[in-house]
């Protein structure tokens, strides 16, 4: 367990409190290094990829634990590996393509090659040259390599953990979740495409935003102008007992107008005179039959699940420093999409990422916070939305999922 205490210079968190947040916990690089070990190597779930992308033997994927390069491939019985993207002699890179086909992994520096779960099987000019040179009569294969990870799946979604004491996936996300989760995946995937979008802020403040539940009617002034969403629809808020995980999900809305949101001096209520030439953009098909039309739900430390409209997202959430996030999003849908439901799909996913109609704000609303903070190391965020605990709620107008994550934060850093 690491030390609790903060930063020297930087504010005190008091125990058991989640309602404030210093603001040095998204800036100071020694607790962003601590994160890699305590979190990502710790005993959680990282999100790697889909099953569907890596379909046949020999199929592989790079991507990252944390800051730690990574490959997925399925051996040559089918079965799922991971291990670090890293070569047992020198450390550089050992897969450097980002997806493909191999039988085995040979390093580029000096010829050392990996099978398809890492393992070192040989070593270029092992025995030398001419009698002379070459590695000691004792060097062991077996004793190399690069760390190998414990992978499982859970409705087609790839895992990993470096870490021995990681409980079962099932009972890492609970439950509800696991519910929530088989709801959307509940049949073969197919990926319809990926993109990779970098924002100017650290991880956390991504993943804050992602389980911040009412911002959408303030921030997104293409669900206000448009009267698209509103918190007065029925859904709620699912917030796992450790905090770590959430869903928060709007039923479609049904009834009168909401007074209480046209009362609110929103910038998208002065803007009366708009609508939608094209409202086939909010068409929606109603495949899963609740009525539910958004559902964002979250597994600690880095995986989004999307499901907006009829567009169907995963979002990995990467740091790459202090004050850069890299957000890898495959959309998805499922093998037996028709061709009008690809077309809706794709249609709904104009509304999502760095240019979406809706959230195109998200990419840059992280970085207004960094660049806010950068000289504000002893203050702390407000965070009493819908009180005080970390607790699911029935309202969206609360920030329990965001206190949730700082709680299962906490714990993990030992702060």
């Amino acid at each position: 367990m690491h030390a609790s205490s903060p930063p020297a210079k930087h504010s005190p968190w008091p125990a058991g409190d989640l309602t404030r947040v210093p603001y040095w916990v998204y800036s100071d690089a020694a607790t962003h290094a601590r994160e890699q070990d305590a979190i990502y190597l710790g005993p959680v779930w990282n999100y790697l990829c889909l099953e569907a992308e890596i379909p046949k033997a020999g199929d592989f994927k790079t991507t990252w634990v944390g800051e730690m390069p990574v490959v997925v491939c399925r051996d040559e019985s089918g079965q799922l590996r991971a291990f670090e993207n890293r070569c047992a002699h020198r450390g550089s890179l050992l897969c450097l393509k980002n997806r493909g086909n191999a039988s085995e992994f040979t390093c580029v520096y000096h010829g050392w090659r990996h099978d398809m779960r890492g393992n070192l099987t040989g070593v270029a000019f092992r025995r030398g040259v001419n009698g002379e040179g070459g590695m000691p009569a004792d060097f062991d294969l077996a004793a190399q390599g690069p760390r190998q990870l414990r992978t499982t799946t859970l409705c087609g979604l790839v895992f990993g953990t470096l870490c021995a004491d990681t409980p079962a996936i099932e009972a890492f996300i609970g439950e509800e979740i696991l519910a929530r989760l088989q709801r959307v995946l509940h049949k073969p995937l197919r990926v319809y495409g990926e993109y990779t979008q970098v924002m100017p802020n650290n991880w956390k403040l991504y993943y804050e935003n992602v389980k911040d539940t009412y911002h959408s009617s303030i921030l997104h002034a293409f669900f206000g102008t448009f009267k698209v969403s509103r918190l007065s629809q029925g859904g709620g808020v699912i917030v796992h007992e450790s905090g770590a995980h959430h869903v928060s999900y709007s039923l479609a809305h049904q009834g009168g107008p909401d007074h209480a949101f046209e009362q609110e001096a929103l910038r998208s209520n002065q803007e009366q005179q708009l609508r939608l030439e094209d409202t086939s953009v909010l068409h929606i098909v109603d495949e899963f039959g609740d009525q539910c039309t958004v559902q964002i739900l979250t597994i600690f430390p880095g995986f989004v699940l999307q499901s907006i409209y009829n567009s169907i997202a995963v979002r990995q959430i990467l740091p790459r420093g202090v004050d850069q996030t890299h957000l890898v999003w495959t959309l998805i849908g499922f093998a037996d999409d028709d061709e009008a439901m690809q077309t809706l799909r794709m249609k709904h996913a104009n509304l999502v990422g760095p240019a979406g109609y809706v959230s195109m704000e998200d990419g840059a609303v992280g970085g207004f916070v960094q660049r806010g903070i950068a000289t504000a190391a002893s203050e702390s965020s407000v965070m009493l939305m819908g009180g005080r605990e970390a607790k699911s709620s029935a309202s969206r107008a609360s920030e329990a999922s965001i206190r949730g994550f700082w709680k299962a934060w906490r714990q993990a850093m030992g702060i």
